[in-house]
């Protein structure tokens, strides 16, 4: 008995160190385990049902139905919409916390595959991955193509556009017709920047023809770029295009590229006649190209016919709507139609026309466009952001990959940051002047925010401002007999008034002579 003992503990002692070293790390790994902060969850959301999600539940007005799950579910939340996590942002905190705290995290955005199709493969600055190749390109549109100095070298194809428009509204007005406000809008926005993408490289005797035909490719473009895709929602059904957005889209696609083949040949053609100066975005493009990047990071001719694309689809519908809701918030308020038409008096007179050097002096009118953008901004959910890592918002976890949207529209209705917030009040903007378009200020964000801040704004400011400025210096408006104004939104690809503006303008210059 005694040798069974001496044995047994002479076992145990030279166990004791092994079995010491592996309860201690058992100890050491059950610690990590019951110690270390737990993953924060995700955010909180509607339930939806199994793979579909909360497709089922959407209301076509993704905005006004996101700001309504807000205010049940928080600032930031979550649903499932098929097999892509999406996140929605409600308040200028967390879009603080996206654009500047973690801005080069979500620089990515979500690219639907019928947008991929109609920018050569992404390679615009949209939809083009964050990385050397989209600095390049921003660098080159943002400092070269749409500075100030190549911007003021196209005034004369703005104004020719401007005036040929007032002369057409003229007519209608001595013939006692009424238009349809946003149409109008429409054509000069896509005249104004048909000539400035190609109006010194196409004949003259060309241009009425490429753009019937352009006008219709771009239509169906953005009709298709609106359309939801259900391959976007189930990535593994896009094989089959069950809608056959994507077959249509290739078709839209191969008739843009072969409008834009056509143009840079006729370019090509007038370039060994002309004086070496630019004469459109065609032009400079084309000139940038061969002067600018590098043996890394070329600009190659499909990043140019992408460019061209993002100008047009991107400038015409988002400038012709913000304008046609300035107009009929102002036609619906009397009162500031005659403030506005008071600034412009006093500026320009009714003795000449308004010219773009006059902007600067029309404060009151850069606040219309301001407020405008405010209650009715373009892009009401902005582009969807991407997260590349994994990331933490307002306490949430945020996965990488999820489709992220940015809700400006309830951002910018905000009760807690704007005095009546729904009411159209352009003055809220004339006391607080450091509210711009820069993205500075997380409770205004008509053009996003950020290093993807949209790079065409000084573009749009002219163009929409001048526009504006125009129609209410040049005529006073009114609603036909029998007809009700409406102001209620549509939600699309942009946001547009969900009945067309139709009024009737009336001369208010001093003489015909101004509006020929």
């Amino acid at each position: 008995m005694s040798l069974i003992s001496d044995l047994f503990a002479n076992n145990t002692a030279n166990l004791t160190p092994y079995a010491i070293l592996i309860l201690t790390a058992i100890f050491t790994v059950l610690w990590f385990l019951f110690k270390r902060s737990p993953q924060p969850p995700l955010p909180p959301g509607p339930r939806g049902l199994p793979i579909v999600g909360s497709l089922p539940f959407l209301d076509p007005d993704l905005h006004t139905y996101f700001t309504n799950l807000s205010h049940e579910h928080g600032p930031i939340f979550k649903l499932n919409l098929g097999s892509k996590l999406t996140v929605v942002v409600n308040s200028p905190s967390l879009a603080r916390e996206i654009f500047k705290d973690q801005d080069i995290n979500f620089s990515n955005h979500d690219v639907p595959l019928t947008a991929r199709i109609v920018t050569y493969g992404g390679l615009d600055l949209v939809w083009l991955p964050y990385g050397a190749e989209w600095r390049m390109l921003r660098k080159v549109c943002v400092l070269k193509l749409l500075s100030r100095k190549t911007l003021d070298s196209f005034y004369e194809l703005r104004r020719k556009e401007i005036r040929e428009r007032t002369r057409f509204l003229y007519e209608k007005s001595q013939e006692g017709s009424a238009v349809n406000v946003g149409d109008q809008l429409f054509l000069t926005m896509m005249n104004l920047t048909m000539n400035m993408l190609w109006g010194g490289s196409v004949r003259a005797e060309d241009m009425e023809s490429v753009g019937t035909e352009f006008k219709g490719v771009i239509s169906e473009i953005t009709r298709l770029l609106g359309e939801p895709n259900v391959s976007d929602f189930f990535p593994w059904l896009a094989r089959f295009d069950l809608q056959g957005l994507v077959k249509k889209m290739r078709v839209s696609a191969h008739e843009l590229d072969a409008i834009f083949d056509r143009a840079i040949e006729q370019m090509h053609k007038l370039r060994s006649s002309d004086d070496g100066e630019c004469k459109d975005f065609l032009q400079h493009l084309m000139k940038l190209k061969d002067q600018e990047g590098d043996s890394e990071v070329p600009i190659t001719v499909n990043h140019v016919k992408a460019v061209l694309a993002d100008m047009v689809v991107g400038g015409t519908d988002t400038s012709t709507n913000t304008i046609e809701f300035a107009m009929a918030e102002l036609i619906s308020n009397p009162k500031l139609m005659k403030r506005a038409q008071q600034e412009l008096d006093e500026v320009v007179g009714k003795e000449h026309i308004v010219e773009e050097s006059h902007i600067t002096r029309l404060p009151y009118i850069l606040a219309i466009m301001k407020e405008t953008l405010r209650l009715h901004p373009t892009i009401p959910l902005l582009v969807p952001h991407r997260p590349t890592e994994t990331a933490l918002v307002g306490g949430y976890t945020v996965p990488k990959d999820t489709k992220v949207f940015i809700n400006v529209w309830s951002i910018q209705r905000d009760p807690n940051v704007w005095e009546n917030p729904t009411e159209f009040c352009p003055e809220r903007f004339l006391d607080n002047k450091s509210c711009d378009f820069s993205g500075t200020d997380y409770s205004f964000l008509p053009f996003g925010s950020g290093r993807r801040i949209c790079a065409g704004v000084a573009l749009a400011e002219r163009m929409v401002l001048y526009t504006l400025a125009t129609l209410l210096h040049s005529f006073d408006w009114k609603i036909p007999e029998g007809q009700v104004l409406g102001l209620e939104e549509k939600f699309g690809i942009v946001l547009k008034l969900k009945t067309a503006l139709v009024a009737l303008p009336v001369p208010r210059l001093s003489g015909s002579n101004l509006y020929q």
